[in-house]
């Protein structure tokens, strides 16, 4: 997998979405410097990781959604839920195949965190880090994260296998941490 290109073709998933970034660059994640490392190089959900570092749970906002059959993407935004201040975008391609119908109707629900939704029904999963991203925010990232135009953060991406097989796609990119 060429990083880059995999990027390309997860944000093509929703329309729209010209001025995320104004750079990105696919980093080893060795060099992911601190607390970034900690919050994304590892095999676990960001939902739970997310809810550890800021010291309380997470609220999920969809931004736009498309789906095609079993196939579904959508564009998110995770908050705080004692402030309201985003604390992660993302990009998720999930293959409805894998789970059951009424794992698919919570996602699709839009209402509940992807991590918490499949910890809660007990999906057996494995998560697959993929690639660690350095990125300056574009336009549209740094409006939807209220950051400033240019700063600079990191992502991830990484597939989460569903009963053993590749039934989601990720883009997770944190809000700049301290």
């Amino acid at each position: 997998m060429n990083p880059i290109d995999e990027l390309k073709r997860m944000v093509s998933l929703i329309p729209n979405n010209e001025g995320l970034f104004q750079k990105c660059d696919h980093i080893p994640s060795s060099t992911t410097p601190e607390p970034y490392k900690k919050m994304l190089v590892h095999e676990h959900h960001m939902t739970v990781t997310m809810e550890n570092y800021h010291g309380c749970p997470v609220n999920v906002s969809v931004l736009d959604e498309v789906s095609h059959g079993d196939v579904y993407a959508r564009q998110i935004i995770l908050t705080r839920s004692d402030n309201g201040m985003p604390v992660q975008f993302g990009i998720v391609r999930f293959d409805f195949q894998y789970v059951t119908k009424q794992v698919r109707e919570e996602i699709e629900g839009g209402q509940i965190p992807l991590g918490r939704v499949l910890i809660t029904h007990n999906v057996l999963r494995h998560i697959d880090l993929g690639a660690i991203l350095h990125i300056e925010a574009g336009p549209k990232l740094a409006e939807v994260m209220k950051m400033e135009e240019g700063a600079e953060t990191y992502g991830r991406m990484a597939t989460i296998f569903c009963n053993r097989r590749p039934a989601v796609d990720l883009l997770e990119i944190t809000s700049p941490l301290d």
